[in-house]
């Protein structure tokens, strides 16, 4: 008699990590998909989901991007001929139109680069990256009332 077979689902979500606070610090302005140069540990990490964006930061240097502070977690069954270093700095590939427009916005108007989304694209490890300015105190103040407004008013919507 054979067994069942497990019938395996494909996996819609391609999600792997996302940078919540990015859109409570930071008004987003223009997203970028990057990709990144990894280390075979690195992938099967986050095929694992063990990646953190929370502290991670982009910068440019030598008309190159990276990004510093991500936190990959290596796997206990990781190889023994290499030694995991989880938050080294990884570059980004973008091309160079996009690289000379970033270079352009942080260095002459005040933007930031920050991480906001990590996902799959065909298999392939994309980072959205996002040109940002920073929100001040009086700004975070005006959204979180904002999005209280918003949540009242369709409470008020619906009991009507």
């Amino acid at each position: 008699m054979a067994g069942k077979k497990s019938k395996k689902t494909k996996q819609t979500d391609n999600t792997i990590a996302k940078n919540r606070y990015v859109a409570h610090d930071y008004f987003i302005e223009e997203r970028f998909e990057a990709g990144l140069v990894l280390e075979g540990w690195e992938v099967k990490s986050l095929r694992a989901g063990k990646v953190q964006l929370k502290e991670s930061y982009v910068f440019l240097k030598n008309g190159e991007v990276w990004i510093s502070g991500m936190h990959i977690s290596a796997l206990n069954t990781a190889s023994t001929h290499i030694t995991p270093y989880a938050t080294r700095v990884r570059k980004l590939l973008l091309n160079r139109q996009e690289i000379s427009k970033l270079i352009g916005n942080v260095e002459r108007k005040g933007f930031t680069l920050v991480p906001t989304f990590l996902y799959w694209s065909n298999n392939r490890v994309k980072l959205e990256i996002c040109l940002a300015k920073g929100k001040k105190l009086h700004d975070k103040r005006a959204t979180e009332k904002d999005r209280d407004w918003q949540r009242e008013k369709a409470r008020n919507l619906k009991l009507n």
